[in-house]
C-alpha cells in the first residue's frame, strides 16, 4: 500500500523506530556540547588561578633589596607638624616671680637692689617661644662666631622659603617666635648634603636631623617637653646628637623659663658668683679682670648690635652684652672646624653660642660694688673648702680643673637660692665682669 504525505508527517511526528533515535542523539549531541564549554570555561578559570598567584609568588621573589640609595617615600607629616600647626610655649610663668624675688631677698637682702637695678628679662619679659626652632638654632650656632653663626641661621631657613630677604639682618631684625621656621618634617626628609649647602658641617647637619626626626615622629614635642621635670627633660634632649647638659641649661631657663636651673658648666655664672660671694665675706676685695680673661668687645658693625637670632627664646630689646669664654658651650660637641667665620668676623668675636641666647644682661657698672659690700664680713659661713683666701685665688685664675667652681660647691652657695636659682643666676651673667 503507497504510502501517503499525510501519512509521512504522521510517521514522522510520532516518537516511535528512528526518529526518536535521531531525536535522541541531537539532545545527546546538545548536552555534550554544553558540557564541553562548561569543562573548556572552567579549565580557562583554573588555568588563570594558578598564573595569577605564580606571578604574584615571582614578583615577591624577584623584589631588589633595599640598599643606602634605595629612595623610600616619607611617610605623610603628622597634623602637628604641618606648617602653622606647631605648638608654642605659652607665655607664662608656672610659678609666681614676686615670690621668687621675696625668697631671694630673703635668703640675701642684697638682691632687694638688684631687682631694682636690672630687670630679669626672661621671666619678666614674657613671650611665646618656639621650641624647635630654639634647639636647632642653638645646633647651628655652636662653636663658631655670632656673625657666621647668623648667616647659617638664615641660610639656613631661606632654603625651605626662598622669598625671605637675602640679608640676614632685614629677617632677623623683624623676626618674632611666630615668624616662618621649617616644621621638623621638613628638616627630617632633607638630605645632608641640600643641608650643607647652607653652611653646615656634616656634623651639624646630622645633629640639626637627629632632632628634626625626634620632633616629627613624637619623641620630642612642646607638650612632653613641658611635662618633664628639670631632670626627664634633661634625659630626652641630651639623647639628641649634639645637645648637652649646657644647651640644655640654657634651653630650660630661656626658653621653658624653668625655676631652679643651675647652670654648672658655665664659666661666667661661676665667675659671677665668686665675685657675689667674695663680696659678701671680704669688702676689702676689687673686683679685677685682666684683659686676657675677656674675649673681645661687641661685634664693629653698631647696626647688627641688638638683632639677636633668638635661639633661646625672644629677641632681648637692648643689646646683648660682651660675654666672656665664660658663658661659652662647655662640651656639647666636638670642636667643629667645618664651618669657619671669615677674617673680619672672628676678630673680636664672642662665641655663638653666648650671642645667639637672647635677654642675657647687660654687664653691671662698677657703682655695683656698693651694693656686693653692702652685706660685707656676713657671718653666715662659707661652705666647707672654701675661704675667702681661695676665693680670691680662684677668682685671679686659679682654677680646678679648668673651672672656678665645682658643681657642689656652686649647688652649696646657692642653696639657700633653691628652688628660685634661675633668678639668681641670671644676675650672676651681670657680675661676670664689669662694664667699660
Amino acid at each position: 500500500m503507497p504510502v501517503t504525505r499525510s501519512a509521512t508527517r504522521s510517521v514522522s511526528s510520532t516518537p516511535v523506530g528512528g526518529s526518536n533515535v535521531t531525536t535522541t542523539a541531537a539532545l545527546s549531541s546538545a548536552v555534550k556540547s554544553s558540557k564541553r564549554k562548561a569543562v573548556e570555561e572552567s579549565t580557562t578559570t583554573a588555568k588563570k588561578t594558578p598564573r595569577a598567584k605564580k606571578a604574584k609568588s615571582s614578583d615577591k621573589s624577584a623584589a631588589t633589596p633595599l640598599t643606602s640609595d634605595t629612595f623610600i617615600p616619607p611617610p605623610p607629616p603628622p597634623l602637628q607638624n604641618e606648617p602653622g600647626k606647631e605648638t608654642l610655649v605659652p607665655a607664662v610663668l608656672t610659678f609666681s616671680f614676686e615670690e621668687a624675688k621675696a625668697h631671694l631677698i630673703r635668703a640675701d637682702h642684697r638682691f632687694e637692689d638688684i631687682f631694682i637695678k636690672l630687670k630679669c628679662k626672661p621671666f619678666e619679659s614674657l613671650e611665646q617661644v618656639h621650641p624647635f626652632r630654639a634647639l636647632v638654632e642653638s645646633i647651628l650656632g655652636q662653636q663658631i662666631s655670632w656673625l657666621a653663626a647668623r648667616s647659617i641661621i638664615h641660610r639656613f631657613t631661606r632654603m625651605y622659603d626662598p622669598s625671605l630677604p637675602e640679608k640676614p639682618a632685614d629677617y632677623s631684625a623683624s623676626k618674632s617666635p611666630t615668624s616662618f621656621f621649617p616644621t621638623p618634617y621638613q628638616v627630617a626628609n632633607t638630605d645632608i648634603v641640600t643641608l650643607k649647602s647652607a653652611g653646615l658641617s656634616t656634623r651639624k647637619a646630622e645633629y640639626v636631623k637627629d632632632l628634626a626626626a625626634r620632633f616629627a615622629d613624637g619623641r620630642l614635642s612642646t607638650e612632653n617637653l613641658l611635662a618633664a621635670d628639670d631632670e626627664n627633660l634633661a634625659e630626652m634632649l641630651i639623647e639628641v646628637r649634639g645637645i648637652g647638659r649646657w644647651t640644655v641649661d640654657m634651653f630650660a631657663i630661656f626658653s621653658l623659663r624653668r625655676p631652679n636651673i643651675l647652670p654648672v658648666g658655665d664659666l661666667g655664672v661661676q665667675r659671677g658668683m665668686l665675685r657675689w660671694f667674695l663680696s659678701r665675706h671680704s669688702s676689702k676685695h676689687a673686683f679685677t679682670l685682666s684683659p686676657h680673661k675677656l674675649s673681645g668687645g661687641e661685634p664693629k658693625d653698631d647696626k647688627t648690635k641688638g638683632a639677636s637670632t633668638s635661639a633661646m627664646g625672644p629677641p632681648p630689646t637692648t643689646p646683648a652684652p660682651r660675654t666672656t669664654s665664660g658663658s661659652r658651650l662647655t662640651g656639647d660637641v666636638e670642636p667643629d672646624n667645618d664651618v669657619l667665620p671669615t677674617s673680619s668676623e672672628s676678630q673680636s668675636q664672642t662665641p655663638a653660642s653666648n650671642k645667639l641666647i637672647p635677654a642675657l644682661p647687660e654687664p653691671f657698672t662698677p657703682s655695683i660694688d656698693k651694693t656686693l659690700e653692702a652685706d660685707a664680713m656676713n657671718t653666715e659661713p662659707l661652705p666647707e673648702g672654701l675661704s675667702v683666701a681661695n676665693l680670691k685665688s680662684r677668682l685671679e685664675g686659679k682654677k680646678i680643673k679648668g673651672a672656678f667652681l665645682t658643681p657642689k660647691e656652686m649647688e652649696d652657695l646657692t642653696a639657700s637660692w633653691a628652688p628660685y636659682r634661675s633668678i639668681g643666676v641670671y644676675y650672676m651673667w651681670a657680675l661676670s665682669e664689669e662694664k667699660n
